[in-house]
């Protein structure tokens, strides 16, 4: 049975009468046939919930609708340390079955044209080489040229000389290894030594973050911190997979954690209300700050938003970036501080 076989059989699950025909309902189970299909991964039904939300229970019904509607595919279902986990075993598909549309490849080349100066010459490079190979699925050979994109870098960090560790942390990752890093604090003048679990590599204004939890140092009593560890990736020095072995959380939900609120660095939160006019306005107006933001129209095309932040510096500098047309209203220790800070700057010119 080739691919073509699999699509037709799954728009017949998705149109069944016993599964109601609607366009979400259709497309999560796309989504999920998709990702176990293409990939060679279990997913647990925690991951699954998440990434298509929608409830566990109708990750159950979509899974077993369709193994009840096809023949010669199932979706395996096991228990794997108390967690319940999903899979496709399947024969591997001839590359002539799978046809990579003109479009989808012009998708492919904008990513990779737009992280080119993220992740470094030598990540890049293997990227590219893996589009280019691609090329080969395209049912007409017509491609879209990279010279459509571009990326803007002044102020990005060159990540060329980190390759090495990026590489590592995503082994580290992917076989749930401790490591044992050196890390330059910006604060410190001298790097500390200290162990991580390695969890989440991502990026924010082309810098490139490790979300992480502190492990136990060998022969030492472990302490756990008020936060988890957020490390910035070029300021890692050393770094060294060591053969200790940890679970993954059940509870880690990336999106949760980093996600919902105003940002980078989660300490204690708190609710502001800045009053924003003219071009910060418009700018502020078109963008989610923290999900459970507010934003009220006033006189003068004028806007107040309340938001959440977790990060003071961070709310600081950003509210400061829009210069005269910003305001804090709330909280009144928040505006306290900013009058400390505007009087800073003026004194020194």
């Amino acid at each position: 049975m080739g691919w073509n076989d699999y699509s037709l059989i799954l728009n017949g699950i998705i149109m069944t009468k016993k599964i109601k025909p609607d366009k979400d309902h259709g497309q999560k189970v796309i989504e999920l046939f998709f990702k176990l299909f293409f990939s060679p991964y279990e997913y647990s039904l925690t991951e699954l919930s998440r990434e298509l939300e929608c409830s566990k229970q109708t990750i159950g019904r979509i899974v077993d609708k369709i193994n009840s509607s096809t023949e010669g595919i199932k979706i395996e279902d096991f228990i794997k340390d108390r967690r319940r986990f999903f899979r496709i075993k399947k024969e591997k598909i001839p590359a002539k079955e799978i046809n990579l549309t003109q479009s989808e490849y012009g998708v492919l080349q904008m990513c990779c044209s737009f992280t080119k100066h993220l992740i470094g010459k030598e990540i890049f490079d293997q990227a590219l080489n893996a589009l280019g190979k691609s090329q080969a699925l395209i049912k007409n050979r017509e491609t879209v040229s990279e010279k459509h994109f571009g990326a803007f870098t002044p102020g990005t960090i060159d990540y060329s000389g980190h390759q090495r560790i990026i590489k590592n942390l995503i082994t580290a990752m992917e076989s749930s290894k401790v490591c044992k890093i050196t890390y330059k604090s910006i604060w410190n003048q001298e790097p500390k030594i200290f162990y991580i679990k390695p969890l989440k590599l991502f990026s924010k204004d082309d810098t490139i973050y490790l979300h992480a939890q502190m492990a136990k140092a060998p022969g030492k009593v472990y302490k756990a911190p008020k936060f988890d560890p957020l490390l910035v990736i070029h300021r890692i020095v050393e770094l060294e997979i060591t053969e200790i072995s940890f679970k993954f959380p059940d509870n880690f939900d990336f999106e949760k954690s980093f996600n919902q609120t105003f940002g980078v660095m989660k300490e204690d939160s708190f609710q502001a209300k800045v009053e924003f006019s003219g071009y910060a306005a418009k700018h502020v107006k078109e963008r989610i700050w923290s999900h459970d933001q507010i934003i009220k129209e006033k006189k003068d095309d004028k806007i107040e938003l309340t938001f959440t932040a977790t990060s003071y510096i961070e709310t600081v500098s950003w509210i400061l970036s829009y210069g005269h047309e910003a305001r804090i209203l709330e909280p009144d220790w928040f505006v306290e501080d900013m009058q400390a800070e505007i009087k800073k700057m003026h004194e020194l010119y």
